[in-house]
């Protein structure tokens, strides 16, 4: 039996969000309890030219957003990139969740072959839509998740594999 190309999309976004957002809660537990300034974590980065811990929460967001909008063909949901706080970017997960969840796998499933045109000021990437899924969004969104889970592991924060797969 074929997988539902939804199967892929959805699913997976709730579920790693969700587990980032257990995460973020065990970096602001050991925060509270080491004195450590949140502004610490959420400043985060592994090097200059990289983007912050608030960032990549950002990234990760727009990354699900944006494959629901492309293969979906829904109107998406602006968000501001404002966030400045561990519950900023915890609403900004709980808005993308919901977000992702509202797009039905109607609007999904059945665009495997369907082109989707990803314009960037240096030119354009033309995909098919599975492509674009398993080639260009989850590498990208399991980018950004992974860093800003490792951004916290670096600043000593409790979390392990079981956290970040959900365990």
């Amino acid at each position: 039996m074929a997988t539902e190309l939804y199967a892929l999309t959805a699913p997976v976004f709730v579920r790693a969000l969700t587990n980032l957002d257990k995460i973020i809660d065990k970096g602001r537990a050991f925060a509270a309890e080491k004195g450590i300034d949140e502004q610490e974590l959420l400043d985060a980065r592994l090097i200059e030219d990289m983007g912050n811990f608030i960032s990549q929460i950002q990234r990760a967001s727009d990354s699900a957003k944006g494959c629901m909008v492309r293969l979906g063909g829904v109107e998406n949901v602006v968000m501001e990139d404002n966030e400045a706080s561990f519950d900023d970017v915890k609403a900004r997960i709980a808005k993308t969740i919901d977000f992702v969840k509202s797009v039905p796998a109607d609007a999904i499933n059945g665009k495997e072959d369907a082109e989707v045109v990803l314009k960037f000021p240096n030119g354009e990437f033309k995909f098919a839509g599975r492509d674009y899924l398993l080639g260009f969004v989850h590498p990208n969104f399991y980018f950004h998740v992974t860093t800003a889970y490792a951004l916290l592991r670096m600043k000593g924060v409790p979390i392990g594999k079981m956290d970040f797969l959900g365990g």
